[in-house]
């Protein structure tokens, strides 16, 4: 009676801890300041110049020395355009210019832009816009293409267009723009309007006019057509610049692909409040990185107006720097570059990382059952092996640090940086004392991951950008914070850390420190993964909770039970619900302060259904994953916890070592479940966690059989039993 007294006392202690940890983590979000409201411009005119298809590369000092002179005296960046699909073309790029939000024209090849009707009293008209609208009411987005204009009329301002293009991006909810001149030629007065957006089209038309060839496939111009297309847009630009009153805003914008593969594009910002530098915004937290839907919000800030609802970006700002056109030309071209990497290697590298995966377990399950070979040698190759497999996702972030983008190689370099990577964790691993025991050497790479990564979150998440397994702006889903593979990885490895190193604890009876050592690193952990302008992460926390939760209440030799699962979700749920609201009370607000003006508007219902979607449709859709995750739950089922040719299972033998071996498997697994129920990459999240998690086991369960193996190896003596768990 009287240990089960101070069980239950270290259990409600590790309780405790629990919620003032979490109480802690929302103070600092209390005194947060309220959004602040943007300042007025006076009424300056806001110029937008669309340039389908320009990138940096296009830009030299002697080809387009307009634009390259707009670079170094202003504020540059590199532009995202990913709207609904991997290309964006120019009337996609202009629809969502209009909608502040993904838009598209549905099943529209890359052609010209329609040519707007004349409207009676005035202005013009773009055909088919009722169709356009409709359609992109149904999509996962629910884009209001006119919202920007309409915001702009509603204001008192009027909107002009200037070519095909330019009408689709300031026309209002019904298609209409106030007016209208097919070249800029044919405008005289350029402050009439609060914004006039002109549509220079020179490089797309170089691809449109091209043509396909006799097999459908678009012929890629030559070099010299590309080059003076740019110098073409380039000229027609000065043109333009030449006849604005000086205190106006001009935002130039390479909003479409030109050629099939997607790019990161031009964005240059000159006037008021944007001083020489780069430029940035909020959504994407990165120095030189804006992305395509900003540009609506960057307009409504110019002009002092508030940003409807319905829009999702935010307005660029200047970071200023010292580097001159030449600087910046290369500095956000490499950002292209290596987004291209990442893009090429991609597909092959998971295809890799799954035949490596296969053919890890495939010769574990020949090697373990096999009496032909020397059983120690046998042993302790497969044990590197999976040690090495256990620490290739965390080298796909560390290869970052060399910046291998520069090379003359770039895709030759990333491969060299991620093995040179994991060889160096590999060989940590098994470098020190700590490889002798079960799960010393799985923890020194659990403890990486989570060091690595978390780390990395705080510091601006520098490493996931343009890494395997994290994100590129290319794709354009997330900019900063965890992303769904990271946030697997983190979430996997805080676990396994968490339980091993609580395992000497619960081995001398601390079975209540040992809880609170585990939710001490779990909340660390949940902070990390949740805190606005770090992880940034909505259905990461919940995940993380529950399966310390889940940990802490074995390691502290209690039961657990549906009821305490639940209370403990619930719990997850309302902290990350008020991480949201506080978020949404600064004044640069995280996504997740966007969520919650979501949810207060109404409008949450489109972004739960389009993840959701989202997550059903990867079963489906992301075939290596799906394998991975399968093939790894056969192996850790019907190969390592099936008796072996030593008449034991090898997971059983680890269990046996290990108290909290068990244990750490159970919370990895609810982390998973959760996981992927929360997230939109579905079956990605339980793949990435078996990527990392199983070769840890497989190296653990391996050292529980060299042990016994060892001539003097004290055999593990009958344990305590744990507490009977319950769905």
């Amino acid at each position: 009676m009287t240990r089960w007294r101070v069980k239950c006392r270290d259990a409600a202690t590790a309780g405790r801890l629990l919620l003032l940890a979490l109480v802690a983590a929302l103070v600092p979000l209390v005194a947060l300041p309220a959004p602040a409201a943007a300042e007025t411009q006076g009424g300056a005119p806001v110029i937008v110049l669309g340039v389908p298809g320009l990138q940096w590369d296009d830009l030299s000092a002697g080809g387009t020395p307009t634009l390259w002179r707009l670079a170094g005296e202003h504020a540059a960046a590199s532009l995202s355009i990913r709207t609904t699909t991997t290309r964006t073309c120019p009337i996609d790029g202009w629809l969502t210019v209009s909608a502040g939000q993904r838009a598209r024209l549905e099943h529209g090849a890359c052609a010209l832009p329609p040519q707007p009707q004349a409207a009676p009293g005035g202005g013009a008209t773009v055909p088919g816009w009722a169709e356009i609208a409709a359609d992109n009411r149904t999509t996962s987005y629910q884009a209001k293409v006119g919202l920007l204009g309409s915001k702009i009329k509603q204001s008192g301002g009027c909107t002009r267009a200037v070519g095909a293009g330019a009408a689709l991006g300031a026309a209002d909810e019904r298609g209409h723009v106030d007016g209208y001149a097919p070249l800029p030629e044919e405008v005289e007065d350029w402050s009439r309007c609060a914004v006039t957006m002109v549509d220079i089209d020179d490089v797309h038309r170089v691809y449109v006019e091209a043509g396909v060839d006799e097999d459908g496939e678009q012929v890629e111009p030559a070099p010299l057509d590309r080059a003076d297309a740019a110098a073409a847009a380039d000229t027609r630009i000065a043109a333009i610049l030449g006849r604005l009153p000086a205190h106006a805003t001009v935002l130039v914008a390479g909003l479409a692909d030109t050629t099939g593969d997607p790019h990161l594009h031009v964005a240059i910002a000159s006037g008021p409040g944007f001083a020489p530098g780069y430029l940035t915004s909020s959504s994407t937290r990165r120095r030189g990185l804006v992305t395509l839907t900003d540009l609506s919000s960057t307009v409504l800030s110019v002009l002092g107006l508030q940003q409807p609802s319905g829009m999702v970006g935010a307005s660029w700002t200047a970071a200023p720097s010292p580097d001159a056109a030449a600087q910046k030309a290369d500095v956000l071209h490499d950002e292209d570059v290596a987004a291209q990497a990442i893009r090429d290697l991609s597909g092959a590298f998971f295809v890799v990382l799954l035949a490596a995966q296969l053919l890890l377990y495939g010769f574990a399950a020949f090697a373990l059952r096999r009496r032909a070979f020397d059983r120690r040698r046998v042993l302790a190759l497969t044990r590197v092996v999976a040690l090495g497999g256990a620490a290739a996702p965390v080298a796909t972030y560390l290869a970052n640090l060399v910046p291998w983008w520069r090379s003359d190689h770039p895709v030759v370099s990333l491969a060299v940086c991620v093995a040179t990577a994991t060889a160096l964790v590999t060989g940590l691993a098994l470098a020190g004392p700590w490889r002798r025991s079960l799960t010393g050497s799985g923890l020194v790479i659990a403890a990486i991951t989570v060091a690595v990564l978390g780390i990395d979150v705080v510091t601006g998440s520098h490493l996931q950008l343009n890494a395997f397994m994290g994100y590129t702006a290319l794709v354009a889903g997330r900019f900063y914070g965890f992303g769904n593979m990271a946030f697997a990885l983190f979430a996997t490895a805080a676990m396994l850390t968490a339980a091993w190193l609580a395992e000497p604890l619960v081995r001398k009876g601390r079975r209540g420190l040992a809880a609170a050592l585990v939710v001490v690193i779990g909340l660390g952990a949940m902070i990390v993964d949740g805190m606005p302008g770090w992880g940034s992460d909505f259905g990461g926390v919940i995940a993380i909770l529950l399966g310390t939760a889940v940990l802490a209440l074995q390691v502290g030799g209690q039961r657990v039970s549906a009821v305490r699962v639940a209370l403990a979700g619930a719990l997850g749920a309302a902290v990350v619900l008020g991480l949201a609201f506080l978020d949404s009370r600064r004044a640069d607000p995280t996504h997740l302060g966007k969520f919650w003006e979501q949810l207060a508007a109404g409008e949450a219902w489109g972004v739960v259904t389009r993840k959701t979607g989202a997550m059903l449709r990867s079963f489906g859709g992301y075939l290596p994953f799906t394998l991975m995750a399968i093939s790894a739950l056969l192996f850790l089922f019907l190969v390592l916890a099936r008796p072996s040719a030593w008449r034991a299972s090898a997971l059983g033998r680890a269990y046996e070592y290990s108290p909290t071996f068990a244990p750490s498997l159970v919370a990895v697994l609810t982390v998973t479940l959760v996981g992927m129920l929360m997230n939109d990459s579905g079956v990605v999240i339980p793949a990435l966690v078996f990527t990392l998690a199983v070769p840890l086991v497989l190296a653990a369960s391996v050292r529980a059989l060299e042990l016994d193996a060892e001539p003097g190896t004290p055999r593990p003596g009958p344990q305590e039993p744990r507490p009977a768990q319950r769905a």
